[in-house]
């Protein structure tokens, strides 16, 4: 089967890699333009466009896919699918009409639960015990469309989003191959999503990772987990934006204020509106990212000091 794969962060490598040591005829790849990244916010290619450059396939960055342009390129291409992982733009129905058998979409949630931009994120902060990865057809609606295969993992208690979407990029690349390889022999059929059980997942934002000391310990760790490694969890100390890594919520430790720092040879615990947390790795303004007792030995600072406060 002839097929165009549509992605762009690292996290669509896995698939594309899959794709191209599958039997399918990988003759082009779809990603968004070169965007300025670093200090000199020079133009870098995508990951998903070094990869196919390093594998020989033609690779097409359009500003928008209903370019006319980009449309006469992929028709020219003829792929009878178009597999997507994390693409980035919104596709027309003119583009979507391209592909006989429709663009294929790998989402990293059990649909309909999660649909949207960040559905891993959401999924930690939530406290979900399990989550997964769907294949599904995409549709005009958000995420709506009728699916054909799912894998679950489990969420492992210390994971954040990004070790979690890891994972679920491995494992979700063999699903959509083994969906790509079902359309190919007729073996396979899309089933329309349960009406109950939706939810959303919006694109966390960087005024949502911010920290609030006086909820409780278990959901402040969730949060931070949630956020790391982007947009990354944050507070506020001494008027400046301070980065927090994953916490660990401390049971036996004698209860503190919300935000107030009780500061040990070897850790840092921070007041919650239950039980302290123990700060791990942590990041001032301007600084470099270290353990957060080696920041406290650093800047000197001591016991009842607080976070959250300008």
């Amino acid at each position: 089967m002839r097929v165009v794969f549509a992605g762009t962060p690292e996290v669509a490598v896995p698939a594309l890699d899959a794709i191209a040591a599958s039997d399918h005829d990988l003759v082009g790849v779809v990603t968004r333009p070169d965007a300025p990244a670093g200090r000199g916010r020079k133009l870098v290619a995508s990951p998903v466009a070094l990869r196919a450059e390093e594998l020989g396939v033609p690779v097409l960055k359009p500003e928008h896919p209903r370019d006319p342009e980009f449309q006469e390129q992929l028709k020219a291409l003829a792929p009878d699918c178009c597999p997507v992982v994390a693409y980035g733009a919104l596709l027309p129905q003119s583009a979507l009409d391209i592909p006989p058998l429709g663009w294929i979409n790998l989402h990293f949630s059990c649909l309909p639960a999660w649909r949207g931009a960040a559905p891993v994120q959401h999924s930690l902060w939530a406290g979900d015990e399990i989550t997964g990865a769907t294949t599904f057809r995409i549709v005009k609606e958000l995420d709506a469309g009728p699916t054909f295969g799912v894998m679950t993992e489990r969420i492992r208690d210390t994971d954040t989003a990004g070790d979690l979407l890891g994972r679920l990029a491995e494992g979700g690349a063999g699903l959509l191959v083994a969906t790509l390889d079902g359309l190919a022999d007729g073996s396979i059929e899309a089933r329309p999503q349960p009406e109950d059980g939706v939810s959303f997942a919006p694109k966390i934002l960087v005024d949502d990772a911010r920290v609030d000391w006086s909820q409780p310990a278990a959901l402040i760790d969730r949060q931070v987990r949630a956020c790391t490694p982007g947009p990354g969890a944050w507070t506020l100390f001494e008027g400046e934006r301070f980065k927090v890594g994953p916490v660990v919520p401390v049971l036996e430790a004698p209860a503190l204020p919300a935000g107030e720092l009780a500061v040990g040879k070897n850790e840092v615990l921070v007041g919650t509106g239950t039980v302290p947390v123990r700060l791990g790795q942590v990041k001032a303004f301007g600084k470099k990212e270290m353990g957060a007792a080696d920041w406290a030995r650093g800047v000197r600072v001591e016991s009842g000091a607080r976070f959250g406060e300008a």
